[in-house]
């Protein structure tokens, strides 16, 4: 992970000038590991966003933040008690490792002055934010930390607050980087780039791997360094320190060719060569912003989805089980044509037939009069084991047709399921995730929340691509709204668009009574392709057709038409 206390050194020394003096106007918690304070001061307002995730901890200042939950957390609720109202006294970093603490001074409910931290770690999987009273007590945790997590320190509400344990490393602010270099030197059996994590406090493997890559060839053992080597090492780590001391890191991005950032640091990067492209970026909370908000967004809304996946997962294996079974089940009614074969012969030789006989052996006159042994029920009379024959014959018959309707209905029910999934999959924030929630409810597929049963939210808008002339495309965000969108919002002379044999959003053309050009056609067909499952596919095929081509089957699944008379593109997706 880039963001090492170097590097959060220097984030530190800049968020901190513009939050402190700040007022907490508002604390919000989008997610389970995410806090954002809002804040006010003369100069206006900002927005503080601190997260936990193990994937992606940091703390920067952004104006792209999440939504909120409609029910705060009880965590969210206890800092909006403590800290809403109260001023940023200070910010301050632990030594150069990967956690600071925010200062907070308030008044309490009787008018009585308070002072409070946050004492934010940002630490993978150890991350946390930990809100912590005037007398180091602990109040309370975004994550608890009991015995059984941890033997060595534990975060509880009552606790003295202990910072986390610090390895025996160089800290660049407060030792020389002869000390440091000596202590590189001491660990000789090691790579270099493993030397300098070993021994450099906030160092991360990045900026290892770069002094390594600058100080010689190839990462070799620290013992096998020459002289010319050595003196290489001393003036990178003397470097860093100037760089620490005078505040002067740079924040830089680093991209892949296709332009997704890889890495970032506070030092321009060469180690990669031209492999990776090197961008200056003004401001290191912006860096942050820029790394992380794709993966922070995917990270978030898998959270939040994590149940409506577990739901849609657990009943798309049961579907696929009752499928599997019901088809095994119309295999065996297969034979039924020679159950009725067997009571028929039978009953046509009911004279060579005595009660007890194991078996009879016919003439089969639709097989040439081939000899047929039909085995027989000891225990029943000739025309009861005919009879019999004819009864399971019925019963086969009755239940393939019975089959075939369970069969169609279970393989609606897997469709809509991977259309339910693949919608979920592309929602983009709590809103879609609630109408998805709600559309699950209405099917059964979801049971209800009693204290959300009296709550009903206004419906979202379709996504709309926008174009010229007056033409609208419009895209359903799940099946619900796919439903609405194609048999109400669109007429009859409108085109429709899907993915074919697919999971997928419903597309459409608003064209107001007038012909549709070929390029619009392959535009909104390219969407369709974007707004489906097959979205990473290089070619995908797109059925369309007039909106009044369409039919809605009595009693379908949401998001379920059919239809006859269509054609077929093969697009690449793209949604631009």
């Amino acid at each position: 992970m880039p963001l090492d206390g170097l590097f959060l050194h220097f984030l530190t020394n800049e968020v901190s000038e513009t939050v402190t003096g700040c007022r907490v106007e508002k604390v919000h918690q989008p997610s389970k590991d995410e806090l954002v304070l809002i804040l006010r001061s003369r100069q206006g307002a900002g927005k503080l966003l601190i997260s936990a995730s193990s994937n992606s901890p940091r703390l920067l200042l952004t104006e792209n933040v999440p939504d909120n939950p409609k029910s705060p957390p009880m965590f969210c609720m206890l800092l909006r008690k403590h800290l809403q109202g109260s001023v940023i006294t200070g910010m301050r970093q632990g030594g150069l490792d990967r956690y600071l603490y925010l200062d907070f001074s308030g008044t309490n409910e009787v008018g009585n002055k308070v002072n409070f931290s946050l004492c934010v770690e940002l630490m993978a999987q150890h991350s946390n934010i930990i809100l912590i009273d005037e007398d180091n007590i602990i109040v309370d945790a975004v994550k608890r930390i009991d015995f059984t997590k941890s033997e060595l320190r534990q975060i509880l509400p009552g606790l003295e607050f202990t910072p986390p344990i610090s390895q025996d490393k160089a800290d660049l602010l407060l030792e020389s980087p002869q000390t440091a270099l000596n202590k590189v030197i001491g660990n000789g059996n090691m790579r270099l780039s493993e030397a300098l994590l070993s021994s450099l406090q906030g160092f991360s493997p990045l900026i290892c791997r770069e002094i390594s890559a600058r100080v010689a060839e190839e990462d070799v053992k620290v013992n096998a360094l020459t002289d010319g080597e050595l003196r290489k090492l001393e003036d990178e780590i003397e470097n860093i320190a100037k760089i620490l001391k005078n505040n002067g890191g740079v924040p830089f991005l680093l991209r892949e060719k296709g332009g997704k950032p890889k890495d970032f640091s506070f030092v321009p990067v060469t180690q990669y060569g031209n492999a990776l492209s090197l961008e200056k970026v003004s401001g290191f909370s912006n860096l942050l912003d820029i790394f992380y908000s794709q993966r922070a967004d995917m990270e978030r809304m898998r959270q939040l989805a994590a149940d409506l996946f577990k739901t849609l997962q657990t009943a798309m294996a049961r579907a696929a089980r009752k499928l599997n079974v019901r088809s095994e089940e119309l295999k065996e009614c297969a034979n039924r044509e020679s159950l009725r074969l067997k009571g028929e012969l039978l009953s046509v030789n009911l004279h060579r037939i005595s009660k007890g006989d194991l078996f009879c052996e016919v003439e089969n006159y639709y097989d040439d009069n081939n000899i047929l042994r039909i085995s027989l029920d000891p225990a029943l009379s000739p025309t009861e084991n005919s009879q019999k024959y004819f009864k399971q014959y019925r019963k086969a018959k009755n239940a393939e047709q019975m089959l075939n309707k369970l069969i169609d209905e279970a393989e609606q029910e897997l469709s809509y399921l991977e259309s339910a999934a693949e919608a979920l999959d592309r929602a983009a924030n709590r809103a879609e995730l609630e109408e998805i929630r709600r559309e699950l409810i209405q099917t059964g597929f979801l049971k209800q929340a009693k204290k959300q049963a009296n709550k009903q939210d206004k419906p979202l808008p379709p996504h709309e691509y926008p174009c010229e002339d007056g033409f609208r495309i419009l895209v359903g965000r799940n099946n619900l709204q796919n439903d609405r969108l194609t048999m109400k919002t669109a007429a009859s002379a409108d085109l429709w668009f899907h993915a074919q044999k697919i999971p997928g959003a419903h597309v459409v053309i608003l064209a107001g009574g007038r012909p549709v050009e070929d390029s619009l056609i392959e535009r909104a067909a390219r969407i369709a392709a974007y707004h489906s499952k097959a979205r990473g596919s290089t070619l995908v095929p797109v059925d369309y057709t007039p909106v009044k081509n369409l039919k809605k089957p009595k009693g379908a699944l949401p998001g379920k038409v059919i239809y006859h008379v269509y054609k077929t593109l093969w697009v690449a997706p793209g949604a631009e």
